[in-house]
């Protein structure tokens, strides 16, 4: 029995309605339609909310459809590198606060009388930005090349 079909089955069984399993999933009953008629699948936290109020294992509902199972994969693929994901970001985003911090410097020092050094050279402040912002882009674009190859 394909998966649709399952939720479908334990549904009427509990005797309610796509919105009232929508209500409990604590999602629209168009998202239920379309599960129950093989159109989209639902997320792996879902998943596991519905495998709770059916009393079913997660085995039964991954097991009744390969579509589903292959999903299912496909999602955890995409959590396996967060922490790495994360450290790329927030290299990027240093980039984007060095260079902002430039940038208000230099503002400051045309349109004021005030004279603001940067301290740390201008290598750090010329090409810092640009290599953090070009590094953590490569790295993330590595990190989504390996994701892809899994």
């Amino acid at each position: 029995m394909v998966f649709g079909e399952k939720l479908k089955a334990e549904r009427t069984k509990m005797g309610w309605s796509q919105e009232e399993l929508a209500g409990k999933l604590f999602v629209s009953r168009q998202s239920v339609s379309k599960w129950e008629n093989g159109q989209n699948y639902p997320s792996i936290e879902i998943l596991f909310k519905i495998s709770d109020l059916f009393g079913i294992s997660l085995d039964e509902l991954l097991r009744s459809d390969e579509e589903l199972t292959k999903k299912v994969i496909q999602d955890s693929r995409r959590l396996a590198y967060p922490r790495l994901k994360f450290l790329f970001d927030v290299i990027f985003l240093l980039g984007v606060a060095l260079l902002a911090m430039k940038l208000g410097v230099l503002l400051l020092n045309r349109t004021t009388s005030l004279d603001v050094n940067l301290y740390g050279g201008k290598f750090l402040w010329n090409f810092g930005p640009l290599i953090l912002m070009v590094g953590a882009g490569i790295g993330s674009n590595v990190l989504k090349d390996r994701y892809q190859k899994e």
